[in-house]
């Protein structure tokens, strides 16, 4: 065991950190507070299409994975850095055979979405369209000039702001109190 406090408990500290809750989010209220967007989508289960766009560490990876947990349907994690379209294809028969059995959507979390290609961006648009699957992206860039005009008119797009100082200071007390 390493002495090094991002990796002392063997999971980085950022994903031990990681809220488990809608409820343990710090920031983006305006996409949280009770009321607003996410919660409501999410109690009721009706989950759609969205990119979230913001800076690191804004919390995208966060929101997507809560939305999975919520929506408790099937959920993907796909790295548009890593991945590819061959990988994609896998995740959709695997989504295709999760329909048949369950009669649900599955999720796909396309981290880092801008990456992607004008044509590899393509790939997603029919199983998008049938329903098959709910993509959710991330991008820390604008996806008006990064993510193709189709995929964008068939998602949400939801802006991601910067932690404030406060919500810094909250995040690094509850991980004080965790180490």
């Amino acid at each position: 065991m390493t002495n090094n406090p991002v990796t002392q408990f063997g999971v980085p500290l950022a994903e031990r950190m990681r809220p488990k809750r809608l409820e343990d989010v710090v920031g983006q209220g305006h996409l949280l507070d009770p009321g607003s967007i996410l919660p409501r989508v999410l109690k009721t289960g009706r989950v759609f299409s969205v990119i979230f766009w913001g800076p690191p560490g804004s919390g995208k990876t966060t929101l997507a994975r809560l939305i999975g947990q919520y929506a408790q349907l099937s959920f993907h994690a796909f790295s548009a850095v890593t991945s590819g379209v061959k990988e994609l294809r896998k995740i959709v028969e695997e989504a295709k055979r999760v329909k048949n059995i369950t009669g649900k959507r599955s999720i796909l979390f396309v981290d880092e979405i801008h990456r992607f290609n004008k044509a590899q961006q393509d790939a997603f648009l029919p199983h998008v369209e049938t329903g098959l699957i709910v993509l959710v992206g991330a991008t820390t860039q604008n996806p008006s000039f990064e993510v193709i005009s189709p995929l964008l008119s068939r998602t949400r797009v939801m802006t991601l702001y910067p932690l404030s100082r406060e919500e810094l200071k909250s995040l690094l007390s509850r991980a004080h109190k965790d180490t």
